[in-house]
């Protein structure tokens, strides 16, 4: 037994099956030495993919099953590390996730008062972003779906959207143009350098570069009829259904199509020091903050609620 361990037990969100969510105490898996002990101080839902988890529509893939500990945007401070984990004690880390719980799963494990996981899956983060650093893992998504291209129209203003939309207009000689179907959404761009708007307000049809952030499978034939000879539509979102289109308007258009998947470590690197420099600000897009015990209706909000753009549980206390 390695000295001076604490109590390996934690409170965790747990979907037993999908819309059926609740609060449990589960036991935790010992430390290796390479791992540490994480208190967890907030965590952000994902409308995304968890909300795939909650519906149950997530498509099929190695490890999916339930009951699950869901999450993957948490962030807490160190309380035990491994003497070959290379973390202190009292570090504030990002969490992606962890997969600690014994026969519960973690898909993808985050959302939990105290967490076990190998010390080189975690990120030091500076103490000055707080709650904030739940968003940092987004912030890089975003920065790798542009991959150094222009983007010029980005569809949904979600805080994906939205963080796509100010890093594209840090550098753009002309500001993205947003599309939002939601006008409870059209605000929040003022001072970032963008444009929102519905779609049947755009007349335009000459984008060199489209990221799609919807999700939404059947919008690829709307996304070609913008386009300009040898444009690309960027994948983005997360798709649960087949995603499709009409091949003659693609092909006169000799349209590309990429997809972009989960950030690396330079896209990281490059938004902290985008953060660190001022350039780019996480400001205003957590909207909801609720205690992990309320995490039923926390789900709900953020997947029903239009207002909210991110929903944070605060863990603190709870351990």
């Amino acid at each position: 037994m390695i000295p001076d361990i604490p109590t390996l037990e934690a409170l965790a969100v747990v979907l037993e099956q999908p819309e059926h969510l609740s609060l449990q105490r589960l036991a935790l898996t010992p430390p290796e030495p390479t791992d540490v002990i994480v208190d967890i101080e907030w965590s952000g839902i994902s409308t995304g993919t968890e909300r795939l988890l909650w519906s149950g529509q997530m498509p099929e893939f190695p490890g999916m099953g339930y009951p699950l500990v869901p999450g993957y945007e948490s962030v807490g401070r160190v309380i035990f590390a491994g003497a070959e984990s290379g973390l202190s004690v009292g570090q504030r880390v990002f969490v992606p996730g962890a997969r600690c719980y014994g026969e519960v799963r973690g898909l993808f494990g985050g959302a939990a008062s105290r967490i076990v996981a190998p010390a080189s899956r975690l990120l030091p983060v500076a103490e000055n972003f707080g709650e904030q650093a739940v968003l940092l893992t987004l912030a890089a998504t975003a920065y790798h779906a542009i991959a150094g291209a222009t983007v010029e129209l980005i569809v949904g203003h979600g805080v994906l959207g939205r963080l796509l939309a100010r890093i594209a207009a840090l550098d753009a000689a002309t500001p993205p143009v947003v599309w939002e179907t939601n006008p409870a959404r059209h605000s929040g761009a003022d001072g970032y350098g963008y444009n929102v708007m519905s779609p049947d307000d755009d007349p335009r049809r000459d984008y060199r570069c489209i990221c799609d952030m919807s999700g939404d499978a059947t919008i690829l034939d709307r996304l070609v009829a913008r386009l300009a000879r040898g444009g690309e539509i960027v994948l983005a979102g997360f798709y649960h259904a087949p995603v499709a289109f009409t091949f003659p308007p693609a092909f006169m258009r000799e349209a590309r199509f990429r997809i972009a998947a989960e950030f690396q470590p330079a896209d990281l690197a490059a938004v902290q020091a985008l953060l660190d420099s001022g350039r780019l600000s996480l400001d205003g897009l957590i909207t909801h903050r609720v205690a992990a015990t309320d995490a039923a209706s926390a789900y709900r909000t953020a997947f029903g609620d239009p207002t909210c753009l991110k929903m944070i549980l605060d863990w603190r206390n709870l351990s």
